[in-house]
């Protein structure tokens, strides 16, 4: 069992920044592709961005040139670092882990765009 802990949610004014952190509670080995996902309220869970071990990052459109993953392979943590921030991207990030062909989710953290 993976535990996800994520940290660095918070209330920011639009055009602001913030970094978020994902990183499992426990020693383990290597995980192999790690992502966020955001969940505005009433709609579904939609992926952000996502990153292999070995380095190579995807990103959904609405995001691209604003939000930029990247990774520690030494900690297992992962970061979405979010720059330009919208209303829009109000949400909760829910980091996402896949080790050893099983899924494991984070408990989520509130992100908030003031405009």
């Amino acid at each position: 069992q993976v535990q996800l802990v994520e940290s660095g949610g918070g209330l920011v004014q639009a055009g602001g920044s913030l970094r978020l952190s994902c990183a499992p509670s426990g020693s383990i080995f290597s995980i192999s592709r790690m992502a966020w996902y955001r969940q505005a309220p009433g709609k579904q869970r939609d992926p952000v961005a996502g990153i292999s071990r070995g380095g190579r990052t995807d990103y959904a459109d609405s995001v691209k040139g604003r939000f930029t993953i990247s990774r520690d392979n030494a900690k297992n943590t992962v970061y979405l670092q979010m720059n330009s921030l919208k209303p829009e991207d109000t949400a909760v990030y829910y980091c996402r882990a896949e080790y050893f062909g099983n899924i494991y989710w984070g408990q989520g953290t509130q992100v908030t765009v003031s405009s």
